[in-house]
């Protein structure tokens, strides 16, 4: 009886430590969609960063139309895929190339179509892509933070039910907010793209160029 009982539990200990090869893989990959992860707490409004106001006085199509909605996207491991996807292509896209090399100016915030571009491009296109993909517009928001250097450096946030997704061109996987190690400083406001909300780093960057 005793040696029928320990051969059931060695069995059953094999079952949970067998897993398939492709069921690993696959949570592997959505690991970090944990009910856990925590969205960002916003306060106030906070000033406008000086780029994207000249981007919207230059491309004034590009800016505006909120919807005045708020809320989180549904993110399953299809529409996770869909942003992984996004993300590594456009990081593929756009080469690197400061402000200052690219136009001879501190700061510019555009589209890169020419190919280069520094961490707002990214941002920016990223943003346009999963719109035209029908991803909600208040739900992708751009963010500026201060990287691992102390630099001022802009993200893409997407708001969802799993947390703050980070879409960067500085480091190739989509982390929760808090995985980040930045320090997060404002982004738009959910619903009215023109409008800035803080997100209680007060040390504002004066710009947001890092390339790379």
């Amino acid at each position: 009886m005793l040696k029928s009982l320990t051969g059931a539990l060695v069995a059953v200990a094999m079952a949970v430590l067998v897993v398939p090869a492709e069921t690993a893989r696959a949570s592997e990959a959505v690991a970090m969609l944990s009910p856990f992860a925590a969205n960002m707490a916003v306060s106030g409004s906070t000033s406008t960063p000086i780029g994207y106001a000249q981007f919207c006085e230059a491309m004034p199509a590009e800016c505006g139309g909120g919807n005045g909605r708020a809320g989180r996207v549904v993110v399953n491991e299809a529409e996770f895929h869909q942003l992984k996807q996004v993300n590594d292509e456009v990081n593929r896209r756009i080469q690197p190339m400061t402000d200052i090399d690219h136009y001879g100016e501190v700061e510019r915030w555009t589209y890169a179509e020419d190919g280069y571009g520094d961490c707002e491009e990214y941002v920016l296109v990223k943003r346009r892509e999963l719109i035209r993909l029908g991803w909600p517009p208040e739900t992708l928001l751009i963010t500026v933070v201060r990287d691992k250097k102390n630099a001022g450096h802009a993200v893409l946030t997407v708001v969802s039910d799993r947390g703050d997704l980070i879409l960067d061109n500085q480091e190739a996987p989509i982390l929760l907010w808090h995985e980040t190690g930045y320090r997060f400083v404002k982004r738009q406001a959910q619903g009215n793209p023109d409008r800035w909300v803080s997100l209680g780093d007060v040390l504002a960057p004066a710009t947001v160029g890092r390339a790379k």
